[in-house]
């Protein structure tokens, strides 16, 4: 892809930023929201709405040469955004804070403008999450010992 071909889908993925996540002033204040706000406030469909419009920035942000460790960055935002906004009230909350197009649209424009710090800081926040996922799946598996030891003893 050219530079001024990214250059123009960043343009676009600005746009489509600002609708879904800064187009509407709360008057009296600095807060901004957009439309995936609103949308999310429709029960069942909303959050996969707005979790399908934010993977086209993911799909851009792939046509434009992104790593795969940013891409799984950007994935993770979109997930959190999406597993959060399932949650009752908390998740409608939520939509109008965590912003996961601001976050990637941002994290693009870095790797587009540093791409080997990007990617550094992509490749250590992914190899956090495995840890993470590894620490976790550890940790309950002991928890699980713990108890079939409990109950084997106790009987």
């Amino acid at each position: 892809m050219s530079v001024s071909s990214k250059k123009d889908s960043v343009k676009k993925l600005d746009r489509l930023v600002w609708l879904m996540d800064r187009s509407i002033p709360i008057p009296g204040t600095e807060v901004r929201f957009g439309l995936d706000g609103l949308i999310g406030l429709i029960p069942g469909i909303g959050d996969t709405a707005g979790a399908i419009i934010s993977s086209y920035i993911l799909a851009e942000a792939a046509k434009m040469g992104a790593s795969k460790s940013v891409l799984l960055k950007m994935a993770f935002n979109i997930g959190v955004d999406a597993l959060l906004g399932i949650v009752p009230i908390l998740g409608d909350f939520t939509d109008f804070l965590w912003k996961a197009n601001v976050r990637n649209v941002k994290l693009l424009n870095d790797f587009l403008e540093q791409p080997q710090k990007t990617e550094v800081q992509s490749r250590l926040f992914v190899g956090f999450l495995v840890l993470l996922v590894l620490g976790s799946v550890v940790f309950i598996g002991m928890l699980g010992f713990l108890l079939v030891r409990l109950l084997w003893t106790s009987v």
